[in-house]
């Protein structure tokens, strides 16, 4: 049986990176193929290539068994192939039906748009992956995971033979992701070929039936998932053992760096929250979705400002109204959505780095450049960002290194408080254990961390104490002795 798709030797060369160096990579029907990989790695250039979005310097593409000589997205499309990104790209202004439509329908000249026809075929499309949305619903008006979801339902609509998935799951919630592998799993079986790629390798276990691990831009093999074990998994990816993802140490831990009383917001859903947090500190906030852990962050830095109570920096009664007020304080916020809020993704790492010190990097009211790239280096070097140069644009590296370049435009504030909210989301497992040890490295000089996480792995790695929000509150802190999965999910849950 041929092959749905095939990428035979590719190449792809960016000025001062390779990003793929003689890859090969293939994906039968009826199959889910997992490709992993550290930042960095070459996946994502990989699925650019395949999809047609990138055209690789040698190499060639078969679809069907046949090579296609010039893959371009439209070509892509044609042929059944279909990529779901991390980032729906979707139309706001129009209803779910609507951008459903554009996928489905080939229009020419004037025709009756059948309106009830369209409702009822984005209807049938949600249904099969799960997703309870109106189809009449304006885009702009769904979550990131609805979002999501109709992204997938539109590339079904479409009859794709070949769907690319990549981070699908980064955003949805435990059930929608249910949901969603029972999508995955129906279309295997009805013949479409899957490629997955996700940093989350519980969830390759769950789905794939063959894994290719890349690393440094070179295929390192291709394995049948139940040959593979997650230690063995991690081995390939980075190319060492990993003997510890979070490298925790004791730290003293001196004054309390930062003090809520009482502290209320009604806007944002926080109640009388109490909550201390000394310098040398990483205090792990934990809670469901929707329990008010990054509302509480918006409120310490000023984005969502107290109604009440009282909020002290170093001992000292602090008004933080804005997030100016919060930055003057020594505050810096590493926000959850890195894309969105934490870095600028078409302007440069230099500037993304300055963007909230311009102060530093300001001379007579003008910004210094040479003096924005040298503080940019600093950075890079000491965050180990793997980028060609400051000037490289921050969408064009990989997850991991965006997430050091949010992370370095705080550190340049100097802060002596960093709130770091879902600090390793959407990152694999090698860049994991790189942002944890740079977590450590901070606390060690004495830097207060306030770190919001999903994961409870990391916040029972990492913390050295650990408070549970509730329905906007603490339910409780617990010594990170005292802390295990279970007291964290029934402190939770309100079970204790």
């Amino acid at each position: 049986m041929n092959p749905l798709l095939v990428a035979r030797s590719v190449r792809k060369t960016y000025p001062g990176i390779r990003a793929l160096d003689g890859v090969s990579f293939d994906l039968f029907a009826g199959e889910v193929h997992a490709l992993v990989g550290g930042n960095g790695a070459g996946k994502s250039t990989l699925i650019k290539v395949m999809s047609g979005a990138v055209a690789a310097d040698s190499g060639t593409v078969e679809v069907a068994g046949s090579e296609v000589a010039s893959m371009t997205p439209a070509v892509a499309r044609a042929l059944g192939i279909a990529v779901i990104h991390q980032q729906p790209s979707l139309f706001g202004h129009l209803t779910v039906a609507e951008n459903i439509a554009f996928a489905l329908e080939d229009r020419r000249g004037w025709q009756r748009i059948d309106w009830a026809a369209r409702r009822r075929i984005a209807q049938e499309l949600l249904a099969r992956v799960g997703a309870e949305i109106d189809p009449e619903r304006l885009v702009e008006t769904l979550s990131m995971p609805e979002q999501q979801l109709v992204e997938i339902a539109k590339a079904i609509g479409a009859h794709a033979r070949v769907l690319i998935m990549d981070e699908p799951t980064a955003s949805l919630s435990e059930r929608e992701v249910a949901r969603l592998f029972d999508a995955i799993r129906r279309l295997r079986s009805e013949g479409a070929g899957i490629i997955y790629i996700s940093h989350r390798l519980e969830e390759v276990f769950a789905l794939a039936d063959r894994v290719t691990v890349l690393r440094d831009g070179q295929t390192v093999g291709t394995h049948p998932r139940e040959a593979l074990t997650p230690p063995a998994l991690i081995s390939l990816m980075i190319g060492r053992e990993l003997s510890a993802i979070f490298p925790k140490q004791s730290v003293a831990r001196t004054a309390v760096a930062l003090e809520l009383r009482q502290i209320s917001c009604a806007a944002a859903g926080v109640r009388d929250v109490s909550l201390s947090l000394r310098s040398g500190e990483i205090l792990g906030l934990a809670g469901l979705v929707g329990s008010g852990r990054t509302e509480l962050a918006g409120t310490i830095f000023g984005l969502t400002p107290a109604d009440s109570g009282e909020l002290l920096v170093r001992g000292r009664t602090a008004s933080v109204a804005s997030p100016t007020d919060a930055i003057r304080h020594g505050i810096g916020y590493v926000p959850e959505d890195r894309r969105q809020h934490g870095v600028v993704p078409e302007m440069p790492v230099a500037e993304n780095v300055s963007l909230a010190s311009l102060d530093q990097v300001a001379r007579r009211g003008l910004i210094d450049r040479a003096s924005e790239r040298n503080q940019a280096r600093q950075y890079v070097e000491q965050l180990q960002i793997k980028a060609a140069s400051v000037a490289q644009p921050v969408e064009s590296l990989s997850g991991g290194n965006q997430q050091k370049v949010a992370l370095a435009k705080w550190l340049a504030t100097r802060p002596s408080i960093l709130i770091l909210d879902e600090p390793t989301q959407g990152v694999d497992v090698g860049a994991k254990a790189e942002i944890h040890a740079l977590m450590q490295q901070m606390a060690s000089r004495g830097l207060a961390i306030l770190m919001i996480s999903s994961e409870l792995p990391e916040i029972l790695g990492m913390s050295d104490r650990v408070a549970v929000m509730r329905n906007g509150t603490i339910a409780g802190v617990m010594a990170r002795e005292e802390a295990t999965q279970e007291r964290v999910m029934a402190m939770a849950l309100g079970q204790c």
